[in-house]
């Protein structure tokens, strides 16, 4: 199941980077595409956990799988795409010399000032945010963070699903 696991979570992990790919390629800005876009794109490469659970249900477990087991291998390939997903960002980050902390420092201005800080104050949060940003141990979860709670749900409704050996039988047993 580990090989599964891995394979599943390496294939939603490059679907789901698909859009960093083409800015890469593109020269294009990090966050000048749509957030819809992108979370679209990892709910079609977390589909990925639904079919491997199902495989393995059908294939190995004679059409019949619990919660807990279908919920873990979910986590297994949400976990295992999060790491690809923050390895490519790193990259993009890296190739973009950090280009997206100048971009979306402003952001972090016009939010603060929305929220009544005083100009001074917003400069300092989006300064901190850039101190921040650079440390690879602030960065990694906070991108982690940006993926994992989408594969956590598809991970929960496919358990839920698939637990019912009357949702979607494999060919040949019987319901």
């Amino acid at each position: 199941m580990l090989r599964s696991i891995l394979i599943f979570g390496a294939i939603a992990g490059l679907i789901s980077v698909s859009p960093f790919v083409y800015l890469i390629l593109t020269n294009g800005s990090a966050h000048s595409g749509s957030v819809v876009v992108g979370y679209l794109t990892m709910l079609v490469a977390f589909s990925l956990i639904f079919v491997a659970v199902k495989r393995h249900r059908d294939r190995n477990l004679g059409g019949v799988i619990k919660f807990l087991p279908a919920l873990g291998i979910g986590l297994g390939i949400s976990l295992v795409a999060g790491i690809v997903y923050v390895a490519v960002w790193d990259i993009y980050l890296n190739i973009s010399h950090f280009a997206f902390v100048d971009e979306y420092a402003p952001v972090i201005v016009k939010g603060a000032l929305a929220k009544g800080a005083t100009p001074a104050e917003a400069a300092r949060q989006a300064a901190e945010f850039k101190t921040t940003y650079m440390n690879p141990l602030a960065r990694w979860p906070w991108t982690l963070v940006e993926i994992l709670p989408v594969g956590v749900l598809v991970s929960l409704v496919t358990a839920g699903l698939l637990r019912f050996r009357q949702f979607l039988p494999a060919r040949g047993i019987a319901a």
